[in-house]
């Protein structure tokens, strides 16, 4: 009973952990990009996980499985960490404001949603697409006073939609194909295949020139245990175990998160419109759980604990 009572907290909990646990990123970013280039900063982020993933994968003793498994969970990595994570760097550094970034990426759960009834046959409800559109609105209210008129550029709103792609196709993927690896296992595949393409991109086009300061290491090791480690095992276990389309809606809570972090951290102000945006936010995505709650009778967005040892993610 004690362990059945475990697992309902956990399954409450593990949803806001994550929207903390991602949200924080930004805080890391900005601490080690002034030290490194994007790329070759994203590339040492990546060799970290690997050692960190493949220490976890040892002391497990977990098998392989076969390479169709293997190539599916490659496939997702490439999806969620290449194409998400490249995309917004590359982004920024062509000028797009990070606010417009935040905007395209806001709008991956709708666009999770509207596919989730033809690639997994989910079911949307009226309630849930009301809850998408309010969760697209906060997003929109959060970051509107941040953006930078005039800052954008064809090829920054190209990554940055590239970024949008990635992150959605990558969870509808992973959801569907990546169904038999256990979550360590899984996250190892992504981050080895997203090593291979992104390191020959770095060579080619940065000096690769880093400057080994306290703050630098610090943000890399936070990054790797808390970001690519901790809140992406989170992300490939609620996508095992939830349903597509309301894990997207946790992303519309990543603005107003960051927001609030950013206001702790580094004392950046939030005016009523923000506030106002993190309310209309956490209503939208309170609407897209409790929408799927009803129309598949679930419990919650995990059954079981996250990260365990049966045949999954």
């Amino acid at each position: 009973m004690a362990r059945r009572n475990w697992g309902e907290r956990w399954s409450v909990l593990a949803p806001w952990l994550f929207v903390l646990m991602w949200s924080s990123g930004f805080v890391g970013a900005k601490y080690g990009m002034p030290y490194a280039p994007p790329l070759t900063f994203l590339v040492l982020r990546m060799l970290g996980v690997i050692l960190v993933m493949g220490l976890l994968v040892w002391l497990a003793r977990l098998r392989w499985p076969g390479w169709p498994a293997v190539l599916h969970a490659a496939v997702a990595g490439l999806m969620l960490q290449a194409c998400y994570l490249g995309g917004v760097f590359a982004a920024i550094s062509h000028g797009l404001s990070a606010g417009m970034v935040a905007v395209i990426a806001g709008l991956q759960p709708v666009l999770t949603a509207a596919v989730a009834p033809l690639w997994l046959g989910e079911r949307v409800s009226g309630r849930q697409w009301l809850g998408f559109v309010l969760g697209f609105v906060g997003v929109v209210l959060v970051v509107g006073s941040r953006l930078a008129p005039g800052s954008e550029s064809a090829g920054g709103v190209g990554f940055a939609l590239l970024a949008l792609f990635g992150i959605s196709a990558g969870t509808l993927y992973q959801k569907r194909f990546v169904t038999v690896i256990d979550p360590r296992l899984s996250a190892l595949i992504q981050y080895g295949a997203t090593l291979c393409v992104l390191l020959p991109l770095a060579v080619v086009s940065e000096d690769m020139r880093v400057r080994w300061t306290g703050d630098f290491i610090f943000a890399l090791a936070f990054l790797v245990l808390v970001l690519s480690a901790g809140a992406v095992l989170l992300l490939l276990g609620l996508i095992r175990h939830g349903v597509a389309s309301r894990v997207a809606s946790l992303f519309f809570l990543v603005p107003p998160t960051t927001a609030l972090i950013a206001w702790a951290v580094f004392g950046e102000s939030l005016g009523r419109l923000a506030l106002l945006g993190m309310a209309v936010a956490a209503v939208g995505v309170a609407l897209v759980n409790r929408g799927a709650g009803a129309a598949r009778g679930e419990a919650g967005l995990i059954q079981n604990k996250v990260g365990g040892r049966a045949s999954a993610p």
